[in-house]
Parts: C-alpha cells; sequence; structure tokens
C-alpha cells in the first residue's frame, strides 16, 4: 500500500513484531504471528497481521505466555505464505521493532527459507528510547509504555498489540527529539545514528548528523 504522506515524500517505517516458539531461529525456533504497523508523519496508516503455521510445535510455555495454541497455529496460513505476503508489504521501508536483534534474526531466517534477503536496516526502539530516557525504570516495551503514558492496549505477546505499541513509543520518540533539538523531523538515519551513540554524547550525534546534512 501506497499512504497520503509517502506521496507527498514523507518517511514512512515499518514497525514489526514476532511471536515465536523460542528465543533463536538458530536454535530450531519458528515465528508463529507476525504483525507489521506502518507509521509516517506521527500517523498509524497501515497495517499488516497473520498467524502463520511453520509446522511447529508450540511449547506450553509459549502458549500460556502468548495464548496462540497448536490449534490455532494448525489452521493458520502456511508460514512461506505471511512471510511473502509481509514481504511485499513492507517493501523497501525502513524497518523498526523493539529489541530489534530479536526481531531482525526470525525476519532473516524466514525470509531465507522462502528464498528472500532483507532490503533494508533495521532501528530499535528500545536503543533509542535508552538514550532519550535513561531514567525510566526499565526499557522493556510495557514498562515504557506506562512510563510514557501511551496507548496502551493490554495485550501483551501478541504481535499486532506489541507492534502498535512500539509505533506508539517510536512516534513519541521522535517527537522528543524533535522538541529537544528543535528539529522539524528526525529521518530514519538520525534515528540509526542515535541508537548507536552513548547517552553522553547524544546532542553532539544530533548536531553531527545536521551538520553532515
Amino acid at each position: 500500500m501506497t499512504s497520503t504522506g509517502e506521496l507527498f515524500g514523507a518517511e514512512t517505517l515499518a514497525v514489526i513484531d514476532f511471536e515465536t516458539t523460542g528465543l533463536s531461529p538458530m536454535m530450531g525456533s519458528r515465528a508463529t504471528e507476525i504483525a507489521v504497523v506502518l507509521i509516517c508523519n506521527g500517523a498509524i496508516v497501515g497495517r499488516y497481521q497473520s498467524l502463520m503455521n511453520a509446522g511447529v510445535h508450540v511449547p506450553s510455555f509459549i502458549e500460556e505466555l502468548t495464548g496462540i495454541s497448536n490449534e490455532m497455529v494448525r489452521n493458520a496460513p502456511s508460514a512461506a505464505d505471511v512471510m511473502a505476503a509481509a514481504y511485499d508489504f513492507i517493501g523497501d521501508r525502513p524497518m523498526v521493532a523493539h529489541n530489534a536483534s530479536f526481531d531482525c534474526k526470525f525476519w532473516d531466517a524466514e525470509l531465507l527459507r522462502i528464498q528472500r534477503r532483507r532490503r533494508q536496516e533495521f532501528t530499535c526502539s528500545m536503543r533509542v528510547a535508552r538514550r532519550l530516557f535513561p531514567e525510566a525504570p526499565s526499557h522493556k516495551l510495557g514498562t515504557l509504555v506506562r512510563y510514557l503514558h501511551l496507548p496502551d492496549s493490554g495485550v501483551h505477546h501478541r504481535a499486532m498489540a506489541d507492534a502498535e505499541m512500539t509505533a506508539h513509543l517510536m512516534t513519541r520518540l521522535q517527537q522528543e527529539i524533535m522538541r529537544r533539538f528543535g528539529l522539524e523531523q528526525v529521518p530514519f538515519k538520525q534515528l540509526r545514528a542515535i541508537q548507536s551513540a552513548s547517552a553522553s554524547k547524544l546532542e553532539m550525534t544530533v548536531r553531527r548528523f545536521q551538520a553532515a546534512g
């Protein structure tokens, strides 16, 4: 899909969240659900969500955590079909996730199974939040949502609910950067620079990025 904002040149980010059978695809874990939320100019402009059947068993502790049962996964579309649809939905848009190292590993691993490759970088809302709000009680998604008084569905460990909360968090982080440093926008490349900066060098990183154009 193409949002109105994109038609006028505004940058759209694809916020992604997976639910999985475990912590790492390298250990045989597979995705059970994916959600993507598109954000542009501080607004949600698109959504994609689906359970997926990767032909693997959902452990009981994962079912208790997420509410995703083996029956639900068994009746879901194939992982290959879901990943192909998600890949096409996202296109070349820059990607965002909370604790992005986790979602990035599953995104890459599931794409590899359908002979596709990631075309863009991720930025991590958790890392950006650590730079901007080091005083937060923790930088888990739910904690940050409560700390910053962001919309909270009350549902956790389901892909769409977590993706929407991450989208609201990323919008809040961009607004905070603009407020602190007098910026009119925060491009994705600047978010990437900020997430890699130390808290003590945050302002210098922002100004250096501005100077570089």
